[in-house]
């Protein structure tokens, strides 16, 4: 019986329990540096899409979906360090090194992740509310987007921006998204409830 693929191992036990949900879907590695910072966790997701027809040599409808994942411990987290992971953000994507741009790229995520003792009520808001996303060659190229989860695994809170779907990993704790979609059946009883 497999033990599963390889993952690098951390002496952080919580960040050791994150890499164990992430190594089925994510290439990691420790201690990544990027735009001059250290990560100690480094996730890089790849998903390639295409159609064929007839046989594997005529294929068409090619894309390619990619997110990098950046996480570390910091003792607390400012709105300055929000800023500082978005710019970062932005600076990856513009230097050409983390995305290839051309026909067949749909999006790249950078998402950050910050592991931290407590999320104050500054933070949750800003991140809750966040969204960034900027379309490449008026999205012919596709996009990239930014995305920041923080984490307080001690007290069990978290905030995530809207298309950072990895909080999951990193907030095993919380069984739903904490602003779900309105299922259809839920969506029909508000049309017909009268008050």
């Amino acid at each position: 019986m497999s033990e599963g693929p390889e993952r690098p191992t951390f002496d952080d036990e919580y960040l050791d329990d994150v890499a164990n949900r992430l190594v089925y879907n994510y290439d990691l590695e420790r201690g990544e540096r990027a735009g001059g910072q250290r990560f100690e966790l480094y996730g890089r997701l790849r998903i390639q899409s295409r159609k064929q027809f007839l046989h594997e040599s005529i294929n068409y409808a090619n894309q390619n979906v990619n997110e990098h994942l950046f996480a570390t411990r910091r003792e607390s987290v400012s709105m300055d360090d929000i800023e500082s992971a978005i710019e970062l953000g932005h600076e990856l994507a513009e230097t050409g090194d983390w995305i290839t741009v051309d026909e067949t790229h749909r999006s790249t995520d950078f998402t950050f992740v910050f592991v931290v003792p407590e999320v104050s009520e500054s933070v949750r808001e800003f991140v809750h509310q966040y969204r960034d996303r900027t379309l490449l060659r008026y999205g012919y190229n596709g996009h990239y987007e930014v995305n920041l989860v923080v984490v307080a695994p001690e007290v069990e809170s978290y905030v995530a921006s809207e298309e950072a779907d990895v909080w999951r990993a990193f907030a095993p704790w919380a069984d739903s998204d904490p602003d779900p979609e309105p299922r259809l059946i839920e969506r029909i009883r508000g049309l017909l409830k009268r008050e």
